[in-house]
């Protein structure tokens, strides 16, 4: 594999991993809104992953961290935040699902194209429509 530049690839990214408090419930929440499935599910970290049959490529990992503070929202000094980008093929229903998992929306919402959400842990997710992508 090569870089934009022509010249060959140096690392290959495998995992995002996120602190929260409870890294169980973190993984079961986006496990089932994304349709992966929990690979690890242990007290101290669990992972995520696409399905056994793909590449691990796109895991996600959750460390516990016991003081753990949720992401702002919004963020007061304007400070740029880790989240997850989700394209919708239905975002009404993608919100709805979320929620129904233990998600929930966060104020102010930043206009009508995108929605952004609180999930189970603390981590801010946007969901957009996949034509928007």
């Amino acid at each position: 594999m090569t870089t934009p530049t022509g010249g060959p690839a140096t690392a290959t990214l495998k995992m995002t991993s996120f602190d929260c408090r409870d890294p169980r419930a973190a993984a079961a929440f986006w496990a089932a809104l994304l349709g992966w499935q929990v690979a690890v599910a242990e007290d101290e970290y669990a992972m995520v992953v696409p399905g056994v049959e793909e590449p691990v490529g796109a895991a996600l990992g959750f460390g516990r961290v016991a003081d753990h503070e949720p992401a702002a929202w919004p963020d007061e000094g304007g400070r740029k935040q880790v989240h997850l980008d989700l394209a919708c093929g239905d975002m009404e229903a993608t919100e709805h699902r979320a929620l129904e998992l233990g998600a929930e929306v966060v104020t102010p919402q930043p206009g009508e194209t995108w929605r952004v959400l609180r999930a189970p842990g603390g981590l801010l997710l946007c969901l957009t429509d996949v034509g928007r992508w």
